[in-house]
């Protein structure tokens, strides 16, 4: 346990459940880190857990810590938007330390030029436009303008102009009038003013504007303020962050649990799951997704199509794997690997993760799940007869996989790893167990992003196929097209003029028509 004074031990038991930021004092009372939370209670005691899991920058911070402060917020963007503010004011030198601050994210608003775009940069540039920033976490503060972007509508680049769909969806403004463009620019400042913490002021205004609009009998106008004034509200409730929201301090009795499940040397902070996605062997993908010390990570994600159609799970599983492992420098290497199957699927890949010395095991989900959860661990390099706290039943067990077809693609597996026995424990765990929780967590996450995956390729060959049956409309054509609108919805919705900027007026009139029928 991390060693602390009483005073600020006693101040810990009355952090609230709310989402904030926090300020980490030395004995001089400086200011050292200032962080974000999406819970205040959970996330800053993490610093005063064990130090076994600490990395030396962080445990050099938690060794200064002598005070603790907080600011409640009433949301997470409110957390993330007064964090950046916070730390722009009293420069903490452990944010520098502990953040890389080449991945520092700025909002860049042009508010100056004759239609602003909104957007996101690294380096800030003296180019007269508005930069606010800097946010440490990326992907938070992207995922904080998508919810913003319904309320103060803006765009991102030119092409967004003559988007029809995005006009109806209120992601863009109308601007073809001065006075909308004015309109326009006064949305975006209030959207700078709420990044920039100004929450009530934003809300004030627009309640004036719409109680203005009403005394004016304008009642187009007050029911869209009206409405953003709901919508601003109803961030409050937005999970912003907390997803994002890594530890340095891995106190995760999941985690802690599989690290001596597993006998590894440390507790896996990169840990991946794999699934297999196909109808009939049709459409053939899968999907890698991956948690950050538990908390699943989707800037990582990654989603595969297989390279030819075919209703083989193990094959797929083993192509996959080896197609992962040529990006160990690039993408990260795993501490632990989760594949959605049992022994054959386990066998498929053994050898190719047992070369890299990458722990993994199965997730068998055959059995009754209303009472448990049931895992085969992989025991690596069959060195281990039995690992450490296991109780549930030990098999030597061998798939007779079919022979390989003639010809067949590379993903076979080949005759050594179908002759060869891998030595393997499966056990059965408690649906209440943390272990079982976290497992069940990351295979169902990477069954839904294969499945999503697949589906998109499932509609846009829907799309093709729709497309087929117009005269006229080649291949290359199809695929501007596709690329352009996404599918034959999207294509309904968009006007006649807009496609033909894709295909010529005389096309796009058949392309109306058809899609009409």
């Amino acid at each position: 346990m991390i060693i602390m004074n009483d005073r600020l031990r006693a101040k810990l038991k009355t952090l609230p459940s709310s989402p904030g930021v926090y300020f980490h004092k030395s004995a001089s009372g400086e200011i050292i880190y200032v962080g974000k939370a999406a819970v205040l209670k959970n996330r800053v005691r993490q610093y005063f857990q064990s130090k076994k899991d600490m990395d030396a920058k962080t445990l050099a911070l938690v060794h200064e810590i002598t005070d603790t402060d907080w600011i409640e917020t009433d949301s997470e963007l409110d957390a993330l938007f007064l964090e950046a503010e916070m730390v722009k004011r009293y420069m903490p030198r452990y944010n520098i330390d502990l953040r890389d601050d080449k991945s520092a994210t700025y909002v860049r608003i042009d508010i100056k030029s004759d239609l602003p775009f909104v957007g996101f940069t690294r380096q800030p540039i003296d180019d007269g436009a508005e930069y606010i920033g800097p946010f440490y976490s990326g992907g938070a503060v992207k995922n904080a303008l998508r919810y913003l972007r319904k309320i103060f509508p803006y765009f991102t680049k030119k092409s967004e102009l003559k988007s029809a769909l995005l006009l109806q969806l209120g992601l863009v403004p109308n601007v073809e009038t001065a006075a909308q463009k004015s309109a326009y620019k006064k949305s975006l400042r209030q959207l700078i003013s709420y990044i920039k913490g100004n929450r009530v002021k934003v809300q004030n205004e627009i309640e004036k504007e719409m109680k203005a609009a009403a005394k004016n009998h304008n009642f187009e106008l007050a029911a869209t303020k009206r409405n953003q004034l709901r919508d601003l509200n109803e961030l409050r409730r937005q999970i912003v962050f907390s997803r994002e929201e890594f530890l340095d301090i891995s106190k995760d009795r999941a985690l802690i649990g599989l690290r001596d499940l597993l006998n590894l040397e440390k507790v896996p902070r990169r840990i991946e799951a794999y699934d297999i996605s196909h109808i009939n062997g049709t459409n053939n993908v899968a999907s890698m997704v991956v948690a950050t010390n538990g908390v699943a990570d989707k800037r990582q994600y990654r989603k595969f199509k297989i390279s030819r159609d075919r209703n083989d799970d193990m094959a797929a599983m083993r192509e996959v794997i080896t197609r992962r492992l040529k990006h160990l420098k690039d993408w990260g290497r795993p501490d632990l690997v989760i594949i959605d199957g049992g022994i054959g699927q386990l066998n498929a890949v053994a050898d190719l993760l047992n070369s890299e010395n990458i722990p993994f095991l199965g997730r068998n989900k055959s059995g009754d799940h209303s009472r448990n959860a049931r895992v085969v661990i992989a025991v690596l390099n069959s060195s281990h007869a039995s690992l450490p706290g296991l109780t549930g039943q030990s098999s030597n067990k061998r798939l007779d996989l079919p022979d390989k077809p003639a010809n067949d693609a590379d993903g076979w597996i080949p005759d050594q790893v179908r002759n060869d026995s891998a030595s393997y424990q499966t056990i059965e765990l408690g649906t209440d167990d943390h272990i079982a929780k976290l497992i069940a967590r990351l295979d169902e996450e990477a069954h839904r992003f294969a499945v999503s995956y697949h589906q998109t390729l499932r509609g846009k060959k829907q799309t093709e196929n729709a497309l087929e049956q117009i005269s006229g409309i080649g291949p290359m054509t199809r695929k501007k097209l596709i690329k352009k609108f996404g599918s034959v919805a999207g294509m309904k919705l968009a006007s006649e003029t807009e496609i033909a900027e894709i295909v010529g007026q005389s096309k796009a009139k058949i392309i109306k028509q058809n899609m009409v029928q």
